[in-house]
């Protein structure tokens, strides 16, 4: 199945792949503008089932997010070695209730987009890409336009000071960001942010917690 940005996106039964941030939240909204339709938010998790593999994010928060996107949240835990083979049994099982295709929030990263057009493939699923090769400062402009909030949640201890963890995105704040060599939308993993309220979300979800800590390289919110 060839990937694509929103070219086919109508009428289709998709999964949106979830981190809770918003990249995947602006994705899935244009998929919606575009007239898909979307039934699953997929999450790869850790292995004890608990916190997301990509944000650290506790699972009972994207729970949250699924209920107020009226959407049902599929997770699966899994160790990096597994990943791949837990993904595409995941997309399998997606395939067979049905969905058509996935929803994905990368923007540029090459590798990132050859690896959902493979696992794609493989279910037998299209793949649609719909910021991709976007100008950054406009997909920030269009998140905060619409309405949408978000906090950071995590940041690479290499590349950025603890304090902006528990930041609200805002122009000002993507500004300070880009004077430090950040790319705008942390493309390459720079910070992570976690979606509070948007136009598609029947009610906010507010985050709870408490300073931040370090794991595996990274400065993250401590959740209350």
């Amino acid at each position: 199945m060839p990937t694509s940005g929103l070219e086919g996106i109508g009428g289709k039964r998709l999964f949106c792949s979830w981190s809770g941030g918003k990249d995947a939240y602006l994705s899935l909204q244009r998929a919606v503008t575009a007239g898909g339709k979307p039934e699953v938010l997929l999450c790869m998790a850790h292995e004890d089932g608990l916190r997301s593999r990509g944000h650290g994010l506790p699972l009972s928060l994207l729970k949250r997010q699924a209920t107020a996107l009226g959407l049902r949240l599929v997770t699966r835990a899994t160790t990096w070695d597994d990943y791949e083979e837990t993904y595409i049994t995941a997309l399998h099982e997606l395939r067979a209730a049905g969905l058509e295709g996935g929803v994905f929030g990368d923007i540029d990263l090459e590798p990132h987009r050859e690896w959902v057009e493979r696992v794609c493939a493989v279910a037998g699923m299209s793949c649609h890409l719909p910021l991709w090769l976007e100008p950054r400062r406009p997909l920030i402009q269009e998140l905060l336009a619409c309405g949408v909030r978000s906090t950071i949640v995590a940041v690479d201890a290499a590349r950025l000071d603890r304090r902006f963890v528990g930041l609200d995105l805002t122009l000002d704040l993507v500004a300070e960001l880009e004077t430090l060599g950040i790319d705008a939308c942390g493309e390459e993993g720079e910070y992570h942010t976690f979606v509070t309220a948007a136009p598609l979300f029947s009610a906010s979800v507010p985050l709870r917690w408490h300073g931040s800590e370090s794991r595996d390289g990274h400065w993250l919110l401590r959740y209350a």
